[in-house]
């Protein structure tokens, strides 16, 4: 049997529809599975056993429409005998519509009842610790005969890479001796950015555990506010900061993450990505995103999240009146407990 899984849009979502895969694997343990993806989340689906061939989408193939009908026909010649559609949007519907497989799931939509033979509703609400993104990415399985499992995300890294970044990091000056905590200092945009002055104060009761030091995850075009966020800590603070260090590659990246002892800061995909390292992570999301959607696998150990919703009542208020409410103070307590935890 031959099934391709489809899952574009971002790196955290990529991530996570690769349980489809493992799951896939384990039920039908001799058959061939592609998935469709992205050129920049590569990264994360590198090395994974349960992958036997990536298909990229790239740029071409996304703006250009002969570059498209090219993947239409690269689809079809492949001979799928499913398509399993994560991403569910019209064209990704005609990607799995003209597979010619005769197995074809995704979410309900008016276009994808047309031309799909199976379609699933989403939950309105999550029913177990592994939230909606999973539960619904599992539901997706279930004209096949595959019930609902708890699995978990997983990113595969070498020993070899996980050891070039730890002998890279002792070489910039980093001991291991000390906590090394990852800051997802910068989220994807303003609205998912913990206000700079309070994420400043997080930083300085970070520093003052047990002399942590501490990495920045950010884009290259977030250098200034990255920059500017160091500035606001406490001098103590900054001198722990490690601003040089970084990784424009994604898959260095990710050894860097794997050599931490957790990831704190701005819910995005270095969040899903830490988790799917077994990295323990603390993680701050903003007013405006729901937090019972993406926070998977919480235990209140070593994966922790807070959101404004925990410790107020924020009806009527906008996202920076909300933000600025958000203070660290409110949520001081589980920020300790986490690296009493995880960074001694």
């Amino acid at each position: 049997m031959k099934i391709l899984v489809i899952q574009k849009k971002r790196i955290g979502d990529v991530l996570t529809s690769t349980i489809l895969l493992e799951a896939l694997k384990e039920k039908f343990p001799q058959s061939e599975l592609h998935y469709l993806i992205y050129p920049n989340s590569i990264a994360v689906v590198e090395k994974n056993p349960f992958v036997d061939k990536i298909i990229v989408l790239d740029n071409l193939a996304k703006n250009k429409t002969s570059k498209f009908i090219d993947l239409l026909y690269q689809i079809r010649k492949e001979k799928y005998n499913v398509v399993v559609d994560a991403y569910g949007k019209p064209n990704s519907v005609i990607i799995g519509w003209f597979s010619g497989a005769k197995k074809t799931i995704t979410f309900d939509k008016i276009y994808s009842r047309i031309l799909y033979s199976n379609v699933i509703n989403r939950n309105e609400n999550s029913f177990s610790n592994a939230t909606k993104a999973i539960e619904h990415r599992m539901k997706l399985l279930k004209p096949l005969g595959i019930d609902f499992k708890e699995l978990k995300p997983k990113i595969f890294l070498t020993s070899n890479e996980i050891l070039i970044a730890k002998n890279s990091l002792i070489t910039q000056g980093i001991d291991f001796l000390k906590p090394l905590v990852m800051i997802s200092a910068i989220g994807s945009n303003e609205a998912k950015t913990y206000p700079l002055e309070y994420m400043a104060q997080v930083l300085n009761k970070i520093s003052s555990t047990n002399e942590t030091q501490i990495l920045f995850n950010y884009l290259p075009y977030q250098k200034e506010l990255a920059t500017r966020l160091c500035n606001l800590c406490d001098l103590d603070t900054q001198k722990k900061i490690f601003l040089d260090i970084y990784e424009n590659n994604l898959r260095q990246f990710l050894a860097l993450t794997k050599n931490c002892n957790a990831l704190i800061g701005n819910e995005g995909g270095a969040t899903n990505m830490a988790k799917a390292l077994d990295i323990p992570t603390f993680t701050i999301y903003a007013p405006g995103v729901v937090k019972t959607d993406w926070n998977m696998f919480e235990n209140q150990d070593t994966n922790i999240s807070v959101h404004v919703n925990d410790y107020l009542t924020t009806e009527n208020f906008d996202h920076h009146v909300l933000s600025e409410k958000f203070n660290p103070e409110l949520f001081e307590d589980k920020l300790n407990h986490f690296l009493k935890i995880n960074c001694n």
